[in-house]
């Protein structure tokens, strides 16, 4: 989705971000706004695998099953896998404003971080309850925002942004089945709950900002730890995304002042 709108010379004035949609948003705020980038976050997650995001630690999971830990999967690899492709320290220093979107885990608050240390708080925002571990950020303890908010429409306008564009990774599109399995049947409801949201969310603030939602990949069946069919999401992505934008003349897609591109989890 990235790329197509990179190479139609479409360009964020400012980023919101949740849960995977804060990772992939810090990589691209702390890059040049052009189809370059967006191919070389497409490699990155062309190359990983389960063991890289997901390890698996038997210690670390029996300690949170025992309710010694509010985790089951250590960090570690995650917060190096950060460091290693954001270029900046503080979310103030990146070149493209980044705004990401966590939970407060005692109120249920929606807490949306501007400003501070880039790694702490993408982490917060995609510490999956009962995955990864929460995060202390000053009188807080964080979690994954997706609880709350996994498409920050609304934080994108109250920032100023005038026209919103929102990539969403799970797409809404009717379940032709039922989930087989307690795991899936958790993601479908997940899934269902962000999608419903995210139209609520449309419907809300059409008269507040242009709103623009690109046509999500096919995800159904895919488990969120199953990192093998990056190449053929990424692919499907692109060719929808390019098709679209097809269809619209020149001038539904503007440069305008405040531009928000939004990627969601």
């Amino acid at each position: 989705m990235l790329e197509a709108l990179y190479e139609r010379g479409i360009r964020p004035d400012l980023l919101a971000g949740t849960s995977i949609g804060a990772i992939n948003a810090a990589f691209i705020a702390s890059r040049p706004p052009t189809p370059g980038t967006a191919r070389e976050l497409q490699l990155i997650w062309r190359g990983l695998n389960r063991a890289q995001v997901f390890p698996a630690n038997p210690l670390t999971a029996g300690l949170g099953l025992l309710g010694m830990r509010d985790h089951s999967v250590p960090v570690g690899s995650l917060r190096k896998l950060l460091r290693r492709h954001v270029e900046s320290e503080l979310l103030e220093e990146l070149p493209i404003a980044l705004h990401v979107v966590a939970a407060d885990v005692l109120s249920g608050e929606e807490v949306l971080l501007s400003e501070g240390p880039v790694v702490d708080a993408v982490l917060a925002s995609a510490a999956i309850p009962g995955v990864f571990p929460s995060v202390p950020w000053q009188a807080r303890i964080l979690m994954d925002g997706g609880v709350v908010n996994n498409t920050p429409i609304s934080h994108a306008i109250a920032l100023g942004a005038e026209q919103v564009i929102v990539m969403p990774a799970i797409g809404t599109r009717r379940l032709t089945r039922m989930p087989r399995g307690a795991l899936a049947a958790g993601v479908a409801a997940l899934s269902r709950a962000i999608g419903q949201r995210l139209a609520d969310d449309v419907a809300r603030y059409a008269d507040s900002a242009k709103l623009i939602v690109m046509p999500a990949p096919e995800v159904s069946g895919i488990m969120p730890t199953d990192f093998g069919h990056a190449e053929d999401l990424i692919a499907e992505g692109l060719r929808r995304s390019r098709a679209m934008l097809s269809r619209r003349p020149g001038r539904a897609l503007r440069q305008p002042r405040r531009t928000n591109l939004r990627l969601a989890a």
